[in-house]
């Protein structure tokens, strides 16, 4: 087990594969296995960090409230700890914040990839999300909250397991109220002309926790942001999408590492 320390939290990661680094930033409450569907496609050509938010799986869980600056420095702990000079971020919802706010303040960040994320923390509807989890019957039924009717119907064994890894990963309640409250005065309105890396904002159509319009309104604020939405996809695109979201994710980071 890996792990990386800010004071006295620690913080433990994952690493895997040789490259370009990629680092995972994830959704409040959400344990590391969310991106799990793109940890294997990523981890042969390039290094892949997957690490749990303070509060969240195998790392520590101070009280909160917790602040985005805190959260910001926690993944500047673990850039440090692996060594990482600059980094890929990818982000999803409060992982997408942590990034943008990282991006603005960090000369490691090379490029964002950021995944139902919005420029102001009002647009985030995130409590449907939360489940306890030691209750898998709330946790299955909070997964129509990120995930597509139709993905929950067609995949039931993807849910299933989904649930198991939710049980063992994710945030229990107090931690997800502390994670979430690093949203409450976040507004990059003002400074989103300051985060000058190519950005590629992707978005679930079907989005009931962070309105696409909102990611479109985010990528227009971006001197070099993009977006994509993903059609009939909910919040969490990047899993019921992943095939997609991975040949789209590999791809931009090429590009982005060729004209380096």
């Amino acid at each position: 087990m890996s792990t990386a320390t800010n004071g006295p939290v620690s913080l433990y990661y994952d690493r895997a594969g040789e490259g370009n680094p990629v680092v995972f930033v994830s959704e409040a409450g959400l344990g590391g296995w969310s991106w799990g569907w793109q940890h294997a496609a990523l981890a042969g050509p390039h290094e892949v960090v997957v690490w749990d938010l303070r509060g969240t799986g195998r790392s520590d869980a101070p009280p909160g409230p917790y602040d985005l600056e805190t959260l910001v420095d926690d993944l500047e702990a673990v850039l440090s700890d692996c060594g990482i000079r600059k980094a890929h971020l990818v982000g999803c919802g409060l992982g997408g914040a942590i990034a943008l706010r990282a991006a603005r303040d960090s000369s490691r960040v090379a490029t964002l990839t950021l995944f139902g994320t919005a420029p102001r923390g009002a647009e985030f509807d995130l409590e449907p999300l939360f489940a306890p989890p030691d209750d898998s019957e709330a946790l299955r039924e909070s997964l129509s909250a990120g995930l597509s009717d139709e993905f929950c119907e067609t995949q039931s064994e993807v849910c299933a397991g989904i649930v198991d890894w939710r049980a063992d990963g994710d945030a229990a309640r107090a931690e997800w109220e502390a994670q979430a409250a690093a949203l409450e005065e976040f507004d990059a309105t003002d400074w989103l002309v300051e985060v000058t890396q190519p950005t590629r904002v992707v978005h679930g159509g079907a989005d009931e926790l962070v309105a696409p319009t909102a990611g479109q309104k985010l990528a227009r604020g971006l001197p070099r942001g993009e977006f994509e939405v993903l059609e009939g996809a909910g919040h969490l695109c990047q899993i019921e999408r992943s095939r997609t979201v991975n040949d789209r994710l590999l791809g931009f980071l090429e590009a982005q590492i060729a004209d380096d």
